[in-house]
C-alpha cells in the first residue's frame, strides 16, 4: 500500500522549502531590525493552558495528545460505555498541540515575567494545529509569524508595526494596501446611534456600499432592525471619503458626544501623522469596515491587502488589552501583528517575485571522472565553498550525460571539468550551463565569474 499523510497537512519539496526560507528569513530579518527576539514554545501545550480560550468552537478544534503509558488508567468500564467523547478526552488527554501562537506567548510571559525586560518585544515563527475541516488554502498544520509588544500603552508601538510590514512587502516587491481603524471608534458609532449590539451588520453593510450603492446598505441596515433615525445619523460614515485627515475630521463630528470614539479618532491621528514623517512606501487607508476580531481587539486593529492579486488578507493584528488576565496577571496590554505565510507564498508564486538565488541550491556541479580526478577536484572545492559559493561533486564516475543530466534536473548554472590537461596545466573548464559558453579558468578565475 502506499505511504500518504494526514489530510490538511503539507509535503514541501526542496524548491518549496527554498521559497518558504525566504519569506520567513525576510519577516526574520526586518523583525529583528526593530529590537523584536525570537522566542520558540512548544508544539503541545497542557490542555488546562489551551481549553476556554478560543471558545466552544475553538475547543472542539484542539488536537489533543493521549496521555503516554496506559491512557485508560483513570477510566471507568461506565465512562466507556456512556462514549461521551469530550468526557473521555478530558481523562485520556492532558495535553495537546497548540491552536495559536498567542495563547503560548501569554502563558509564556506569565512564566518568565520575572526575568522579562517590559516592554518585551517578540516574534514567533513556529507551526500551529486545526482539527479543522480541510478545504483549498485551509489546513491542519500551518505556520504563523507574529509579532507582538507587550507591557506598554505607547501607540508608537503601533507606529513600528506599521512601518515593519510596509518594509516587510516593499522586499518582497508585493505592493500592497494597509488599511486601519479602531475598536474606541466602532465602540463610539454603536454608542452615538444606540445600536451597541449591531456594529458587525453595520460594518459589514458598509462594506458593501461599492457593489451595491447607497441605497441598498441603507436597505439593509433597515432589515438589519436599525431606525431610520439612526440610519440617517450613519450617512456621514457609510459615505466617507477623502484623505485620512478628511476622514477623521468628518468622524470626529459624528462622535462629537462619545468620548470613547474621540479617543479613537485621536489614536488613528496620532498614528497617520507619525507615520507621515517616515513616509511608508506602501498606501496605508483609515478604512471604518475594518472590523477584526471585535471581541479581542480594544484600540488599533488592522489588516493587509495585496493589490495585484484577488487574494483575502495576508496580514492583520491589533491592540488588546489584557493578553495575560486569562493566568490570572491582568493588566497587561499589547499590540501584535501576523503576517499570513502561506498567503504570502501564493501571492510570490503568482506574481513570480522569487529572486533567483533564493531558490537555486548548488551553485557550482565538479564532475566526477574517477579518483586521480576527484582528488585534484577537492582541494579547489573546499576553496569555492570557503567562498560562499554552494557547491558540490558527483559522487560516482558515471558516464558524463549522466551527471550533465543531474546538473540539469537540479538547474545548477555552472559545471566544472578536469581531466588530464586541465590537471596538467593546473586549471579547469567551466561550462555555462545557461549559455553552453565553456573556457578554461584557474581556480580564483572560476571564482570571480560565479560570484559576480
Amino acid at each position: 500500500m502506499k505511504p500518504s499523510i494526514p489530510k490538511g497537512t503539507r509535503d514541501f519539496g526542496p524548491v518549496e522549502m527554498a521559497k518558504r526560507n525566504y519569506i520567513f528569513n525576510t519577516i526574520r530579518e526586518v523583525y529583528a531590525l526593530y529590537g523584536f527576539q525570537q522566542i520558540e514554545t512548544p508544539a503541545m501545550e497542557t490542555l488546562q493552558t489551551l481549553m476556554g480560550k478560543y471558545g466552544e468552537e475553538g475547543d472542539k478544534l484542539l488536537f489533543k495528545v493521549l496521555n503516554s503509558g496506559d491512557c485508560l488508567t483513570k477510566v471507568s468500564d461506565d465512562e466507556l460505555l456512556e462514549r461521551n467523547s469530550l468526557h473521555l478526552a478530558s481523562k485520556m488527554c492532558e495535553k495537546g498541540l497548540r491552536y495559536d501562537l498567542t495563547v503560548p506567548f501569554a502563558r509564556y510571559v506569565v512564566m518568565h515575567r520575572e526575568e522579562l525586560q517590559l516592554p518585551f518585544k517578540r516574534y514567533q515563527i513556529q507551526p500551529v494545529w486545526r482539527a479543522d475541516r480541510p478545504q483549498k488554502g485551509r489546513y491542519r498544520e500551518f505556520y504563523q509569524c507574529d509579532a507582538d509588544v507587550v507591557g506598554s500603552d505607547s501607540l508608537l508601538s503601533e507606529v513600528e508595526l506599521m512601518q515593519i510590514v510596509d518594509e516587510v512587502f516593499s522586499r518582497f516587491g508585493i505592493r500592497v494596501q494597509i488599511k486601519i481603524n479602531n475598536r474606541k471608534i466602532l465602540s463610539g458609532i454603536a454608542e452615538v446611534i444606540g445600536a451597541a449590539d449591531k456594529i458587525v451588520d453595520i460594518t459589514v453593510a458598509i462594506d458593501k456600499l461599492d457593489k451595491i450603492g447607497i441605497d441598498n446598505v441603507n436597505a439593509e441596515l433597515r432589515e438589519d432592525g436599525l431606525s431610520d433615525e439612526q440610519i440617517q445619523q450613519l450617512q456621514p460614515i457609510i459615505m466617507l471619503s477623502g484623505s485620512n485627515d478628511e476622514k477623521l475630521i468628518t468622524i470626529a463630528k459624528v462622535l462629537s458626544d462619545s468620548e470613547t470614539g474621540l479617543m479613537g479618532v485621536e489614536e488613528c491621528r496620532y498614528i497617520l501623522d507619525m507615520l507621515k514623517t517616515v513616509g511608508l512606501k506602501n498606501e496605508i487607508q483609515l478604512d471604518l469596515t475594518l472590523a477584526r476580531g471585535l471581541n479581542y481587539y480594544t484600540g488599533a486593529i488592522f489588516e493587509v491587502k495585496a493589490l495585484d492579486v484577488q487574494i483575502g488578507s495576508i496580514t492583520g493584528g491589533g491592540r488588546y488589552d489584557n493578553l495575560t488576565g486569562i493566568f490570572g496577571m491582568p493588566g497587561l496590554s499589547g499590540v501584535g501583528i501576523s503576517f499570513g505565510a502561506d498567503r504570502i507564498y501564493d501571492v510570490l508564486n503568482q506574481l513570480d517575485l522569487y529572486p533567483k538565488d533564493s531558490t537555486t541550491a548548488t551553485q557550482l556541479l565538479f564532475i566526477n571522472f574517477g579518483d586521480k580526478e576527484s582528488a585534484y577536484c577537492l582541494p579547489i572545492l573546499n576553496m569555492v565553498r570557503a567562498r560562499g559559493i554552494r557547491a558540490e561533486i558527483f559522487p560516482d564516475a558515471s558516464k558524463m550525460k549522466k551527471q550533465m543530466s543531474y546538473a540539469n534536473a537540479k538547474q545548477i548554472p555552472f559545471v566544472a571539468l578536469a581531466g588530464e590537461n586541465e590537471i596538467s596545466q593546473g586549471k579547469l573548464t567551466l561550462k555555462n550551463m545557461q549559455t553552453g559558453e565553456q573556457q578554461l579558468v584557474t581556480a580564483d578565475e572560476l571564482c570571480s565569474i560565479i560570484i559576480q
